[in-house]
């Protein structure tokens, strides 16, 4: 069945509201009562929305045709209220799992010389390399690592990372997150993940931890609806697979907790050496080969992942948008590092609303009336003051620089007032 255009689209929705009371949801496809159900609570219309998507293109309405659908979410704050790979980070920080480097310099392409001194500093010289660092008492140096990994500075202010490195494909301080781990095993690592993962699950709603000088959340939670999307996904014959930037070991054990396998998880993906230890270097997408982080699933990068991992496409075809055929029927995120492979679905572009200047940008201009944009479903943000400066500065130029978002057309997205919070 091929979808209506967005013309056609926006007749009948309006027809449907104008036949209905006030108060009644819009309606969803007629298919058959057997067919799986969302439930739970959404804003406005947004779960009718994901229904009609999930009964048009799964294959409980006969309309799979060359293929089982694809969905594929983003995991941190979309999935999840919270950041998994930087909870199991505070975890290791607390626990003394970070292994001293025989250079800080060599953990990143792009670490400064500043950064170098601020962590040589701080977490010392006292044991040897290759030996678990004193962070649970080490408080300095427990700062210095995650005010870089946090804001991209030491705690002086000095830029932690400089050079050159596309800034839609990669960004330093997510690639050296398992960059960190270099000496461990995934195995090593998986145990983190599983050990922070009980602990964050157990925390109560609102809580905090302290690492050295910074507070961060302590809990972590599946978010109801989503869990349920996924799940009815799945039972309505569509292949969902999680695309984070992340560290995948770390993914892997919370995407579990949605049915979701390792083969259908995708997130930055450690080169290891001959004895199986996390190493430096990343591997690479598209025609971008292994390197220490200027590939990862970050922006466009998550389009070449989803496109290379899950439709085959090989080389530099893999950064380019596909046809109809080889993209996702649904799509979600939370953040600008998520805008381009959200923006690529056919069928819906899910949009939990983190105040993220160019995702919601895209979100509110709505250019295939597709976007579907829900508050965060735990603690969700106050409304944003002022508008999104579409206009201007919302768009992440490869370079760094940031400039207005275009449209597919050439034209420029008008600042967007925020609306749904």
């Amino acid at each position: 069945m091929r979808y209506r255009s967005v013309f056609a689209w926006t007749l009948v929705a309006a027809a449907a509201l104008a036949a209905a009371p006030a108060e009644a949801a819009p309606p969803v496809s007629p298919v058959s009562p057997d067919c799986p159900r969302l439930s739970g609570s959404w804003y406005g219309d947004n779960r009718a929305h994901l229904q009609q998507v999930i009964d048009e293109r799964g294959t409980c309405a006969g309309h799979a045709g060359g293929g089982r659908p694809v969905a594929a979410f983003d995991w941190d704050n979309t999935v999840t209220k919270n950041d998994v790979t930087d909870a199991t980070l505070a975890w290791a920080l607390k626990h003394d799992k970070i292994l001293r480097p025989a250079s800080w310099k060599a953990t990143s392409e792009w670490l400064t010389d500043a950064a170098n001194t601020a962590l040589t500093a701080a977490c010392g010289t006292g044991v040897p390399v290759g030996a678990p660092l004193p962070t649970a008492t080490n408080t300095r140096c427990t700062d210095e690592i995650f005010e870089i990994r946090e804001d991209g500075r030491t705690m002086s202010g000095a830029a932690a990372f400089a050079g050159d490195w596309n800034h839609r494909r990669t960004v330093p301080q997510y690639a050296w997150v398992p960059q960190l781990f270099a000496g461990r095993t995934t195995a090593e690592l998986t145990s983190y993940a599983r050990q922070e993962r009980k602990a964050a699950l157990t925390a109560p709603v609102g809580s905090t931890q302290t690492l050295g000088t910074h507070t961060i959340p302590a809990y972590v939670r599946y978010y109801d609806q989503q869990r349920d999307l996924i799940r009815t996904l799945q039972r309505a014959g569509f292949d969902v697979y999680i695309v984070s930037a992340g560290s995948e070991p770390v993914t892997e054990v919370w995407s579990r907790g949605v049915g979701i396998d390792a083969r259908h998880t995708i997130a930055i993906r450690s080169v290891l050496d001959r004895r199986g230890r996390i190493t430096t270097w990343n591997q690479g997408c598209g025609d971008a080969p292994a390197s220490r982080g200027e590939a990862i699933p970050y922006i466009d990068g998550k389009r070449c992942w989803i496109n290379q991992e899950i439709y085959g496409v090989r080389g530099a075809a893999a950064w380019q948008k596909q046809d109809r055929r080889h993209r996702t029927a649904i799509a979600g995120g939370d953040a600008d590092t998520d805008v381009t492979f959200v923006g690529d679905a056919t069928g819906a572009h899910l949009v939990v609303n983190r105040n993220k200047n160019e995702l919601m940008c895209r979100a509110y201009d709505d250019a295939d009336g597709r976007w579907v944009i829900n508050p965060m479903f735990i603690e969700p943000l106050p409304r944003r003051r002022d508008p999104y400066p579409c206009s201007t500065t919302a768009y992440n130029e490869p370079d760094g620089t940031r400039g207005p978002v275009p449209r597919e057309d050439g034209s420029v997205v008008p600042d967007r007032a925020d609306t749904v919070y």
